[in-house]
């Protein structure tokens, strides 16, 4: 055998495969198995496992949160084009199924382009905030707010509540869920496009409505949200391979060979110890749907991302939020909202995504500024300045490149399909 430099015999003592046995100055390769779990770590990955993620968080804001036909209005109107300003843009356009309902971009793209990155929907149901910045609180408030923005839909509710009522299907459905739709055919009292803070026209045809006719439109607007939020709830993910290995370790039961390789088992050891990453990604979607600051940087022209600091704000001001007129929440029942945490930790700070099927959703963070997961991992590893506020990482997590790897490998694990039927997955058949 050849001697091999210095370098070299840092680079393999590193691996879990290999071991190096010094003899004089030659260097022997010798088998090292691995090493096995132990109680604490077994344990942890027990917590990861997605057989303990519990039942669904009742929305006590939303009455018709767990009502299938609720589910099946949502569906088609997530899917509907006609609830855009142009008839070419729906939910869907920017949370695409066959993309893990994200849509590959780094920041949003309909009529215009969103502030932010597309997150996935699958298992946001279990979140208390939705958005990078938590700025809406439940899933039916969210789902209002893309019908009316100029970059997303840039549709008005009058228009949509109209449309509803009168839609054969979604007049009937919507009755059958919510009762009675209201006639908005007389177009002296429901003008033909009105919303509040919208464009000069519709903002003033809303404003020359009766306080009685605006309070139809409002509560019919908040049903179609509550609506899509019942379908969007019923998204959630399946087994992952990770799944399948986690609940035979867990058992402490004989894992196959081929059901996971050295690499992902190493990882998985990196992602509950050593690099640190259940801080913020635990439980059985890899998240704690918390808010950090991980300073990463600004998205290319943009100004540094306040994040959470004033989303907190904004959530607090929705009309549609768990204590507003159009929540079927008593004001006791929405402690979130309530005792949501405010101060200047919060400034630049971003909910942690779930790292549930992150193959094929990049690019990564808030604004799309990683393009890769090994940019995301080298990023944390890190732990640079952030550009506004403090970044919680305080100490560079010291990894070596092979470890980096490692953790990738592990993360590729967590991919699974969406756990529904695939009808749910396509636009309705139902016209």
């Amino acid at each position: 055998m050849n001697k091999y430099p210095a370098s070299f015999f840092r680079i393999v003592t590193g691996t879990a495969l290999f071991i190096v046995v010094v003899a004089g100055s030659w260097l022997f390769l010798a088998y090292k198995p691995p090493t096995p779990w132990t109680d604490s770590e077994r344990v942890l990955i027990h917590s990861l496992w997605l057989g303990n993620l519990p039942p669904l968080p009742e929305d006590l804001s939303n009455s018709a949160a767990n009502d299938p036909r609720a589910a099946t209005l949502g569906h088609s109107l997530f899917f509907d084009t006609r609830l855009s300003v142009n008839d070419a843009v729906s939910c869907a356009t920017c949370h695409q199924p066959e993309k893990r309902f994200s849509d590959g971009l780094e920041k949003g793209r309909a009529l215009g382009q969103s502030r932010r990155n597309t997150p996935s929907i699958v298992g946001l149901a279990f979140s208390p905030w939705l958005y990078w910045d938590g700025r809406r609180d439940s899933l039916w408030s969210q789902a209002l707010s893309p019908l009316e923005d100029p970059n997303e839909q840039g549709s008005n509710r009058m228009y949509i509540v109209r449309l509803v009522s009168e839609d054969v299907f979604y007049n009937n459905l919507y009755q059958e869920i919510f009762g009675s739709v209201p006639d908005f055919s007389d177009r002296s009292r429901f003008p033909e496009a009105a919303g509040p803070d919208l464009q000069t026209d519709w903002n003033n045809a809303w404003e020359r409505m009766t306080v009685v006719d605006r309070e139809l439109v409002n509560t019919t607007f908040a049903n179609v949200g509550k609506a899509i939020a019942a379908y969007e709830q019923i998204l959630l993910p399946s087994l992952s391979r990770f799944d399948e290995y986690a609940e035979l370790v867990s058992a402490n039961s004989k894992v196959p060979s081929s059901l996971f390789s050295n690499d992902e088992k190493k990882g998985l050891r990196l992602f509950v110890g050593k690099g640190r990453c259940m801080e913020c990604h635990n439980g059985p979607l890899f998240t704690n749907f918390e808010f950090h600051n991980t300073g990463i940087l600004s998205f290319p022209g943009d100004l540094p991302d306040r994040g959470r600091i004033d989303g907190i704000h904004e959530v607090r001001a929705d009309f549609f939020n768990c204590l507003g007129a159009y929540s079927d929440a008593q004001p006791g029942q929405c402690l979130e909202l309530t005792f949501a945490r405010d101060g200047v930790e919060l400034i630049g700070a971003m909910k942690s995504p779930s790292l549930r099927n992150l193959e094929g959703t990049a690019p990564y963070m808030h604004k799309g500024q990683l393009n890769t997961l090994a940019e995301v991992l080298d990023h944390y590893n890190q732990a640079p300045f952030a550009m506004i506020g403090h970044n919680e990482a305080e100490e560079p997590i010291g990894l070596m490149p092979f470890e980096l790897n490692q953790l990738e490998a592990f993360l590729n694990t967590l991919t699974a399909p969406v756990a529904v039927e695939a009808l749910w997955l396509q636009p309705p058949d139902n016209r």
